[in-house]
């Protein structure tokens, strides 16, 4: 895998959701070694990518960070409604995205991904028996897929992966660029803040 920029690449964060469990607290706000989550996806995704976003409808947590914040341009959809207005917003051929609540992002598994889109549309990762849709690459050929899907109902980012020419880096081959298993955590719940090392301070 190469170590340089992913050039045809936006990196996309994703900071959509309510946090019900957290109280409403903004998940990307959460803090690890005393830097906001957001801030530190975006400041690997400027090593990495030619452009970062995040997706975000109440922008006002994110502003201050650096980054493009744009809303859903369909409300009320979820994490497919943010892929699709990041597809929507992306000037590059590929956008990567991540959830806000991401602690451990790392260049090399996002790498692997990316080393792996030649005659897809998506990369996905398959760990723990499930597939990962917000750790992912997604090409603009699944802007329109994605759309006719919205217009249809509420699909998942699942639906649409086999919607589209789609490649699955399984749990082997993903091991190898995450050994410890962490690129793939997020939090759900003050046991997770907890167990993570987070803390809220604003």
């Amino acid at each position: 895998m190469s170590a340089g920029r992913i050039d045809d690449c936006t990196g996309v964060i994703l900071a959509g959701g309510r946090a019900a469990r957290l109280g409403g607290f903004a998940k990307g706000l959460l803090r690890l070694e005393g830097e906001p989550l957001v801030a530190r996806a975006l400041r690997l995704f400027d090593s990495l990518f030619a452009s970062s976003v995040v997706i975000a409808n109440d922008a006002a947590p994110y502003q201050g960070l650096g980054a493009q914040v744009l809303p859903d341009a369909i409300a009320g959809k979820g994490a497919p409604g943010g892929v699709h207005a990041a597809l929507r917003a992306a000037t590059t051929s590929w956008i990567f995205t991540a959830a806000c609540d991401m602690p451990f992002l790392a260049a090399g598994p996002i790498r692997l991904l990316a080393s792996r889109r030649v005659g897809v549309a998506a990369v996905l990762v398959r760990s723990g028996g499930r597939l990962h849709p917000l750790h992912a690459l997604w090409s603009s050929a699944c802007l329109a897929p994605l759309e006719r899907l919205l217009a249809q109902g509420n699909p998942s980012l699942v639906e649409l992966s086999r919607a589209v020419p789609a490649v699955v880096v399984e749990e082997d081959e993903w091991r190898a660029a995450d050994p410890g298993g962490l690129a793939l955590e997020n939090v759900n719940t003050p046991e997770d803040v907890a167990r993570l090392g987070l803390a809220y301070q604003l």
